[in-house]
């Protein structure tokens, strides 16, 4: 019980985390948290998903493909400043891939395996004090983006993962959710 009451306190404790602080998230610890949540539940016969990871000088690729997708007027007006966030204020981007599978069934079964991973691995972070942002813009979706992170032809974008060491006290407060009573319908 005691197990279920930390893992029950977890879950309802995490919260998105857009500000991070500058202290770096080693490489080898994101690539344990990755080891841990890819045991996530998936249907297929192999793991669906792949990683890009962007660390150190390797968030500049990130930023200058997140940068390729804007107009020129507004990649002159907001350029540094992204640049400058992408570079030096997020310590760490994770892109989380599928492949793009032609069958809905298949297709449908690998985005929800994946999104149980990317859960899992935000609630493992999320007891390391690492707080995490699940981006899905529109730039998962550009040609320029996708070719300039290194996606590969018939891989889908999931999510891009902000990654990095919070300030506890500037998390946002939870939002209340409906009581499941309100949503269930109960078939006896």
């Amino acid at each position: 019980m005691e197990s279920y009451a930390a893992i029950e306190k977890t879950i309802r404790e995490r919260r998105t985390v857009n500000q991070f602080s500058s202290k770096p998230v080693p490489t080898e610890l994101v690539l344990e948290l990755l080891d841990a949540a890819v045991w996530a539940p998936f249907h297929s016969r192999k793991e669906p998903w792949r990683f890009i990871l962007f660390a150190g000088e390797g968030r500049r690729q990130f930023s200058d493909a997140v940068l390729s997708t804007y107009p020129d007027d507004k990649r002159e007006q907001l350029g540094d400043k992204v640049s400058h966030i992408y570079c030096n204020e997020v310590p760490v981007h994770l892109v989380v891939l599928i492949d793009e599978e032609p069958r809905w069934k298949e297709w449908e079964e690998a985005l929800c395996a994946a999104s149980a991973l990317i859960q899992n691995l935000q609630l493992l972070a999320w007891e390391r004090d690492i707080g995490v942002v699940w981006k899905t813009n529109d730039y998962n979706w550009n040609p320029r983006y996708r070719e300039g992170i290194g996606v590969k032809p018939g891989q889908k974008v999931v999510g891009t993962l902000h990654m990095g060491y919070f300030d506890h006290e500037k998390v946002r407060r939870a939002r209340p959710r409906t009581p499941v009573s309100e949503l269930l319908t109960l078939v006896e």
